[in-house]
């Protein structure tokens, strides 16, 4: 039992500055924001008021937020099929070459390691100043066109810089997964007469589950709280037409007339949709890669 408890404590001892820092930074502040959904705080003045559910009863007819979840949801699933597809083809392909795997690699990794603020304006000068100048002097009327402030074109744009900044992260994950199938099954399975499409679908896919997991829950995460990309891209226009949940959010809690308290609510009303659907997305992965 004595040996029992001092690994134990150990362990305990190990693991206490991350437990101490969640606690501190994600813990405290998420039950804290949850007593603040339930006030009409404006985030400056010390005194509030304590009024219940009066905010979440609001939100059921805030039509702007539920078009933000409706856009978001829209913009979810275009980056879960977009994103992961980009990212394992690339992969696939760059784990078959014989040479310059490294190049590639860092070549596909370097917008992950752009702020995607920064990202976003860089992207915004290329729609509105660099496609329109190549249109003009050079006659590319495909680029002639209003890439930020036309709605379908302002979604295709936000998608395309979405999936170039968060597609060399995936890759690597993917990368990773591919590289510890073991050589002697596909061998034997090209032996056998299985084509590539065959290998691909029979071995190399369920044998990367655990990394299509870890990808899809994180595509999934980071797409739901998308504000970066959006709001240098487009600012959520044209008139909130692609305006994300988190930027209705921000609208709300920091411009104009200010309700932190309200802001607070609809946070929590996001926080149990990712909640919730991560959860789904989890079990049926899991199962899954039990199955196989």
């Amino acid at each position: 039992m004595t040996k029992h408890w001092k690994e134990n404590r150990s362990l305990l001892l190990f693991a206490a500055p991350a437990l101490i820092l969640y606690t501190v930074f994600k813990l405290y502040p998420a039950i804290v924001g949850l007593y603040y959904s339930m006030t009409d705080w404006n985030g400056l003045n010390k005194e509030y008021s304590f009024i219940g559910v009066g905010n979440f009863v609001q939100i059921i007819g805030d039509e702007n937020y539920w078009k933000s979840i409706l856009f978001t949801c829209k913009y979810v699933a275009v980056m879960l099929l977009a994103a992961n597809l980009t990212a394992l083809t690339l992969a696939v392909v760059i784990e078959g070459r014989r040479r310059g795997k490294g190049f590639f690699r860092t070549l596909f990794y370097m917008p992950n390691m752009i702020s995607m603020i920064i990202g976003g304006f860089m992207w915004n000068f290329i729609f509105t100043k660099v496609l329109y100048a190549l249109a003009d002097n050079y006659g590319m009327k495909f680029f002639d066109r209003s890439w930020v402030g036309d709605p379908q074109n302002a979604f295709a744009a936000i998608i395309l810089v979405s999936v170039w900044g968060i597609t060399g992260y995936l890759m690597i994950i993917y990368m990773a997964g591919l590289q510890g199938i073991p050589v002697h099954l596909k061998e034997s399975a090209a032996l056998d007469g299985a084509n590539a499409w065959q290998n691909f679908t029979r071995i190399t896919l369920p044998l990367i589950r655990p990394s299509l997991t870890i990808c899809v829950f994180w595509t999934l995460n980071a797409a739901f709280q998308v504000f970066d990309v959006i709001f240098s891209l487009t600012g959520g226009g044209p008139g909130r037409q692609t305006q994300s949940v988190a930027m209705n959010i921000y609208e709300e809690a920091f411009t104009g007339n200010i309700r932190y308290g309200y802001a607070t609510a609809k946070s929590t009303i996001l926080f149990l949709i990712v909640f919730l659907l991560t959860l789904i997305q989890l079990r049926v992965m899991k199962k899954k890669e039990e199955e196989m």
